[in-house]
């Protein structure tokens, strides 16, 4: 029996310079082909063009994770591709602000879907397809906000709470199966597209305003999340949180 080959799933990849472009890019460069999932096929197949040109191997695959049907959809593509996920990293997530009382039902149920139940149904079908093999890891992005709400982001910080409370949960009952399941705490801010393209300019002045050493690169991100996935099973890390040396908490 021909055995399946193993390979990455970088779920949220959007921006090429930003976290999920770095990952995608990390795990294409350890050897795993890649399949970089995204609700915008531009962005996707700008992030998979970059791991080609490197000599790697990449799959874009624009997805909607926020639907059931979609997920599942997405592992049996892979699944169909003759590959079983051997590290998914989940990067999902919309941090808009909103008054709390100016929230309306719509727009919290759209981060709520976006920021923890997309990570709900990549988490939960990314173990099942892990199972059977006894190993694989999965790593959820988290932000300061999963561990304390601010104002102006209270839905922001219901899904991201809810999201780490539901890793930890995963993480203790398929941990002793050989699935290792982490999730990370980004706490500053990431020197991305996503935050030099935000507000008219004011994301860039944000993070000029932190000066050198103050923001995060997404590529020493990427770093730390390969290095969590080669772990050895007996030192495993459930959580840890990453800030600029000069961020304070």
């Amino acid at each position: 029996m021909q055995l399946s080959e193993p390979c990455a799933i970088a779920v949220g990849a959007g921006a090429l310079a930003g976290i999920g472009g770095a990952t995608s890019r990390r795990c294409a460069a350890g050897g795993l082909h890649t399949y970089v999932v995204g609700r915008t096929a531009a962005k996707i197949d700008a992030v998979v063009a970059d791991i080609r040109t490197r000599g790697d191997q990449a799959t874009a695959l624009a997805t909607d994770v926020t639907q059931p049907d979609a997920v599942e959809a997405l592992f049996d593509r892979i699944t169909g591709d003759g590959r079983t996920p051997e590290l998914v990293i989940h990067n999902v997530g919309n941090n808009m602000p909103s008054r709390t009382l100016h929230t309306t039902a719509e727009v919290f149920e759209r981060v709520w879907r976006q920021v923890f139940f997309a990570g709900f149904l990549v988490g939960q079908e990314a173990v099942r397809r892990m199972l059977p093999q006894g190993r694989g890891t999965v790593i959820f992005t988290g932000a300061s906000a999963s561990l304390r709400g601010k104002p102006f982001f209270a839905a922001f910080a219901s899904g991201k709470a809810a999201l780490r409370a539901f890793a930890q949960a995963m993480a203790r009952e398929v941990g002793p199966r050989g699935i290792h399941v982490a999730h990370v705490v980004i706490d500053g801010v990431v020197d991305g597209d996503m935050v030099n393209g935000f507000g008219y300019g004011l994301g860039r002045l944000l993070r000029l305003s932190k000066g050198r050493g103050g923001t995060l690169l997404p590529d020493d991100v990427a770093e730390t999340y390969w290095q969590v996935h080669a772990q050895p099973r007996d030192a495993w890390t459930q959580e840890l949180d990453l800030r600029p040396f000069r961020e304070k908490f």
